[in-house]
């Protein structure tokens, strides 16, 4: 019996070590050469909105009368913007997976150890190979892409800490005070010009 026992627990540990391995594990390859393009880039500027919790059926579905519930954001969808959907996979520290739509990767699993508060493995993004990136959001998410940046062009602002308060009935609260920051700063760069 108690053999039995040994080689039962024994597989159980196997394969609970196996998941950690086969999963938990960095899809990043370093070493590689860095790339580039001798094709000019689509854009001199990239507005990038990610909407956490938007759900992509309420840009897409019109209500009875043939209007849109976002009529703003689906009029950008259809005449100048580009636009996609991000399918994440889980775990993910955020529902639109950051990582995925700004660094071209699915979220590092293996930072499930450290919290999510950081990537463990340095990685690239879009913030890391622009000339300057002004960002507004969670103090959870905006750092894991500055620590990365080489130079001082990333400059993140985020709300504090103490203010993500998951159980409030005011659900835009933290939205506001994203936009409120972002009108601020478009402010001070009509300023400049």
């Amino acid at each position: 019996m108690i053999t039995f026992f040994l080689i039962g627990l024994t597989v159980h540990v196997v394969f609970f070590l196996s998941i950690f391995d086969i999963y938990f594990t960095s899809p990043l390859v370093h070493g590689m050469t860095p790339q580039s393009t001798p094709l000019a880039p689509p854009a001199s500027r990239l507005v990038l909105v990610v909407a956490d919790g938007l759900r992509a059926d309420s840009l897409f579905t019109l209500l009875p009368n043939n209007s849109s519930r976002t009529p703003f954001l689906r009029t950008i969808i259809e005449e100048t913007g580009t636009w996609g959907v991000s399918h994440t996979r889980v775990p993910t520290e955020s529902r639109p997976g950051h990582v995925a739509l700004i660094a071209g990767f699915y979220e590092d699993v293996s930072a499930v150890a450290k919290g999510w508060k950081e990537n463990p493995v340095e990685f690239d993004s879009v913030f890391n190979e622009s000339r300057s990136t002004w960002c507004w959001g969670s103090p959870d998410i905006l750092p894991m892409f500055a620590k990365g940046a080489t130079g001082d062009h990333v400059y993140t602002h985020t709300y504090p800490a103490e203010e993500e308060d998951f159980a409030s009935t005011d659900a835009s609260r933290l939205d506001t005070w994203v936009f409120t920051q972002v009108k601020v700063q478009l402010l001070k760069f009509s300023t400049w010009l």
